[in-house]
Protein backbone atom coordinates (compact mmCIF):
# COMPACT_ATOMS: atom_id res chain seq x y z
CA UNK A 1 0.00 0.00 0.00
CA UNK A 2 1.03 3.60 -0.47
CA UNK A 3 2.41 5.17 2.69
CA UNK A 4 0.50 7.78 4.63
CA UNK A 5 2.08 11.17 5.19
CA UNK A 6 4.93 10.63 7.58
CA UNK A 7 8.05 12.34 8.79
CA UNK A 8 11.03 12.25 6.48
CA UNK A 9 14.64 11.83 7.43
CA UNK A 10 14.96 15.62 7.32
CA UNK A 11 13.24 15.90 10.70
CA UNK A 12 10.75 14.02 12.80
CA UNK A 13 7.89 16.44 12.07
CA UNK A 14 8.94 17.68 8.65
CA UNK A 15 7.37 16.49 5.40
CA UNK A 16 8.73 16.76 1.89
CA UNK A 17 6.02 17.09 -0.73
CA UNK A 18 6.40 16.88 -4.49
CA UNK A 19 3.97 19.51 -5.79
CA UNK A 20 2.09 19.85 -9.05
CA UNK A 21 -0.84 21.69 -10.55
CA UNK A 22 -4.24 20.49 -11.65
CA UNK A 23 -5.68 23.61 -13.23
CA UNK A 24 -4.88 26.42 -10.79
CA UNK A 25 -4.84 24.13 -7.73
CA UNK A 26 -1.46 23.42 -6.16
CA UNK A 27 -1.38 19.83 -4.90
CA UNK A 28 1.30 17.95 -2.99
CA UNK A 29 2.11 14.29 -2.51
CA UNK A 30 4.54 12.81 0.01
CA UNK A 31 7.80 12.55 -1.92
CA UNK A 32 8.32 9.03 -0.55
CA UNK A 33 5.28 7.91 -2.56
CA UNK A 34 6.77 9.14 -5.84
CA UNK A 35 8.76 6.60 -7.80
CA UNK A 36 9.46 8.93 -10.72
CA UNK A 37 8.12 11.85 -12.72
CA UNK A 38 8.29 11.52 -16.47
CA UNK A 39 7.18 12.97 -19.79
CA UNK A 40 6.16 9.68 -21.39
CA UNK A 41 2.70 10.64 -22.58
CA UNK A 42 2.44 8.22 -25.51
CA UNK A 43 -0.70 6.69 -24.07
CA UNK A 44 -2.58 3.74 -25.51
CA UNK A 45 -6.32 3.94 -24.88
CA UNK A 46 -7.90 1.02 -23.06
CA UNK A 47 -11.26 -0.03 -24.58
CA UNK A 48 -14.18 0.10 -22.13
CA UNK A 49 -12.00 1.47 -19.31
CA UNK A 50 -13.59 3.87 -16.85
CA UNK A 51 -13.37 7.58 -17.69
CA UNK A 52 -10.51 8.32 -15.28
CA UNK A 53 -8.23 5.78 -16.97
CA UNK A 54 -6.49 7.90 -19.59
CA UNK A 55 -4.64 4.88 -20.98
CA UNK A 56 -1.53 2.81 -20.48
CA UNK A 57 2.10 3.60 -21.16
CA UNK A 58 5.16 1.41 -21.55
CA UNK A 59 7.85 2.39 -19.04
CA UNK A 60 11.01 0.41 -19.67
CA UNK A 61 9.04 -2.77 -20.35
CA UNK A 62 6.39 -2.30 -17.64
CA UNK A 63 2.82 -1.47 -18.62
CA UNK A 64 1.62 1.36 -16.37
CA UNK A 65 -2.00 2.50 -16.08
CA UNK A 66 -2.28 6.30 -16.26
CA UNK A 67 -5.10 8.00 -14.36
CA UNK A 68 -6.36 11.48 -15.23
CA UNK A 69 -6.53 13.33 -11.91
CA UNK A 70 -8.72 16.02 -13.47
CA UNK A 71 -11.44 13.45 -14.25
CA UNK A 72 -11.13 11.88 -10.78
CA UNK A 73 -11.64 15.34 -9.26
CA UNK A 74 -14.76 15.88 -11.39
CA UNK A 75 -13.15 18.33 -13.81
CA UNK A 76 -12.85 18.18 -17.60
CA UNK A 77 -10.31 15.73 -19.03
CA UNK A 78 -6.70 16.90 -19.21
CA UNK A 79 -5.39 18.54 -22.33
CA UNK A 80 -1.97 17.00 -22.77
CA UNK A 81 0.56 19.75 -23.42
CA UNK A 82 4.27 20.36 -23.15
CA UNK A 83 4.07 20.81 -19.35
CA UNK A 84 1.99 17.66 -18.71
CA UNK A 85 3.69 14.92 -16.71
CA UNK A 86 3.08 11.48 -15.24
CA UNK A 87 3.81 11.07 -11.56
CA UNK A 88 4.50 7.37 -11.06
CA UNK A 89 3.47 5.90 -7.70
CA UNK A 90 3.34 2.28 -6.52
CA UNK A 91 0.27 0.70 -4.99
CA UNK A 92 0.25 -2.97 -3.99
CA UNK A 93 3.25 -3.72 -6.20
CA UNK A 94 1.61 -2.03 -9.21
CA UNK A 95 3.01 1.12 -10.79
CA UNK A 96 0.35 3.74 -11.54
CA UNK A 97 0.74 7.03 -13.37
CA UNK A 98 -1.07 10.17 -12.24
CA UNK A 99 -1.48 12.61 -15.14
CA UNK A 100 -0.93 16.19 -13.96
CA UNK A 101 -1.02 19.53 -15.76
CA UNK A 102 2.44 20.64 -14.65
CA UNK A 103 5.07 20.00 -12.00
CA UNK A 104 6.02 22.53 -9.32
CA UNK A 105 8.66 22.44 -6.57
CA UNK A 106 9.44 20.17 -3.66
CA UNK A 107 8.05 21.82 -0.53
CA UNK A 108 9.12 21.11 3.04
CA UNK A 109 6.56 21.74 5.75
CA UNK A 110 6.10 20.80 9.37
CA UNK A 111 3.38 18.20 9.94
CA UNK A 112 1.81 20.44 12.59
CA UNK A 113 1.21 23.10 9.91
CA UNK A 114 -1.34 20.92 8.12
CA UNK A 115 -4.99 21.85 8.60
CA UNK A 116 -8.01 19.65 7.89
CA UNK A 117 -9.22 19.79 4.31
CA UNK A 118 -12.58 21.50 3.80
CA UNK A 119 -15.30 19.23 2.37
CA UNK A 120 -15.32 21.14 -0.92
CA UNK A 121 -12.18 22.75 -2.33
CA UNK A 122 -12.70 25.01 -5.36
CA UNK A 123 -15.31 22.64 -6.75
CA UNK A 124 -13.16 19.55 -6.12
CA UNK A 125 -14.32 17.00 -3.58
CA UNK A 126 -12.30 17.42 -0.38
CA UNK A 127 -12.44 13.67 0.22
CA UNK A 128 -9.35 13.27 -1.98
CA UNK A 129 -7.18 15.39 0.31
CA UNK A 130 -5.50 14.62 3.63
CA UNK A 131 -5.22 18.27 4.54
CA UNK A 132 -4.20 21.74 3.43
CA UNK A 133 -1.28 24.03 4.14
CA UNK A 134 -1.20 27.79 3.55
CA UNK A 135 1.96 28.81 1.69
CA UNK A 136 2.93 32.45 1.19
CA UNK A 137 0.99 32.80 -2.11
CA UNK A 138 -0.93 29.52 -2.50
CA UNK A 139 -3.04 27.01 -0.66
CA UNK A 140 -1.32 23.62 -0.90
CA UNK A 141 -3.73 20.68 -1.03
CA UNK A 142 -2.21 17.43 0.24
CA UNK A 143 -3.36 14.49 -1.86
CA UNK A 144 -4.67 11.30 -0.26
CA UNK A 145 -3.32 8.93 -2.91
CA UNK A 146 -4.83 5.85 -1.31
CA UNK A 147 -8.32 7.37 -1.52
CA UNK A 148 -7.78 8.42 -5.14
CA UNK A 149 -6.70 4.90 -6.10
CA UNK A 150 -9.48 3.26 -4.05
CA UNK A 151 -12.08 5.44 -5.81
CA UNK A 152 -10.65 4.39 -9.16
CA UNK A 153 -10.82 0.71 -8.20
CA UNK A 154 -14.44 1.12 -7.07
CA UNK A 155 -15.51 2.75 -10.34
CA UNK A 156 -13.67 0.08 -12.36
CA UNK A 157 -15.42 -2.69 -10.41
CA UNK A 158 -18.80 -1.05 -11.03
CA UNK A 159 -18.18 -0.83 -14.79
Amino acid sequence: MIQHLSATSVGESELELATFFIGNSLIGIDIKQVQEINRNLQLTRVPQASAEVRGVVNLRGDVVTVLDLRVIFGLSSSEIGRDSRNIIVTDRDERIGLLVDRIADVVKISSDQIDNAPANLKGVSGRFFRGVHQLEHDLLLILDTERVLATTEESSAAA
